[in-house]
């Protein structure tokens, strides 16, 4: 069985983790799987909208914490083929070219990335949901930074995420302590976009990724770049930015769709 489940339907993208029995914890080919089907849904202009979600009890916990001792290998191998035993740099190596590249080609995706969280959501397995656009998370879920609590560092995209959602001092204290969150609390924080009764948690989504995909895709391909480059912008350079984006998209037919749909008081249908 695979460890990884992808499929593209009326351009909606849906990746799956898929080691139920593990907890989702990444091995070897959960993560090259992962990185494989992020570039295609990078390339392909057809997907209009990303699910990310995990089979089973939980979204993900992470490292699998049986192949962290010393002589197993990588946090997430279990083939033989990661390496956290030998050398610095080859333990730096294997996380650069393997597990961090998945929070750099989800930053890569211009469509909407959601993940839907169940269960837990621990260590690198949180740090993904953080590099996705929208957290929409079952009420029972619990969430953490559960790296402290093996003695590592938050390798997998902690370290940058948390402090732009939630301050300085909110996201060293998450780090240094592993405490562990309920949804709500994770919502207060701005760490989850949504919180849903568990049984309503599909309905919720699929509603929620069709209105997405009926969107205007450019105008919310342009819209997730101004944002996310404009946390690096001064205001100049992000107003340029987003005039340019507007020249291009008040020349697409969606636009006049829009304006047509307002002046005549009824829903848009856009491409």
């Amino acid at each position: 069985m695979s460890d990884l489940l992808f499929s593209v339907d009326n351009g909606i993208a849906r990746v799956t983790l898929n080691r139920p029995d593990k907890l989702n914890a990444f091995s070897t080919q959960m993560i090259d799987l992962w990185i494989d089907a992020l570039e295609k849904i990078r390339d392909d202009e057809d997907i209009r909208v990303v699910v990310l979600a995990g089979n089973g009890r939980a979204f993900c916990s992470g490292g699998d914490v049986k192949s962290m001792t010393k002589g197993e290998g990588m946090l997430y191998n279990n083939t033989g083929a990661g390496d956290m035993v030998s050398t610095a740099l080859a333990r730096k190596n294997t996380l650069w070219k393997r597990v961090q590249r998945i929070p750099l080609l989800l930053q890569e995706i211009d469509k909407p990335v959601v993940a839907v969280i169940q269960g837990i959501a621990m260590g690198a397995g949180f740090d993904m949901t953080l590099a996705c656009d929208i957290r929409i998370a079952a009420r029972s879920v619990k969430l953490s930074e559960s790296y402290v609590k093996a003695g590592i560092v938050p390798g997998d995209g902690g370290a940058y995420f948390l402090p732009r959602i939630v301050g300085v001092d909110k996201a060293l204290e998450l780090l240094w302590t592993g405490d562990i969150l309920s949804a709500e609390e994770a919502k207060q924080l701005g760490l989850v976009t949504h919180v849903v009764a568990d049984e309503e948690l599909n309905a919720f989504v699929e509603e929620y990724i069709q209105r997405l995909a009926n969107g205007p895709q450019a105008v919310l391909r342009f819209t997730k770049r101004a944002v996310y480059q404009g946390l690096n912008m001064d205001l100049r350079s992000s107003l340029d930015t987003i005039s340019s984006a507007m020249g291009i998209v008040t020349e697409l037919e969606n636009y006049q769709e829009g304006v047509n749909a307002i002046s005549e008081k009824r829903k848009p249908k856009f491409e």
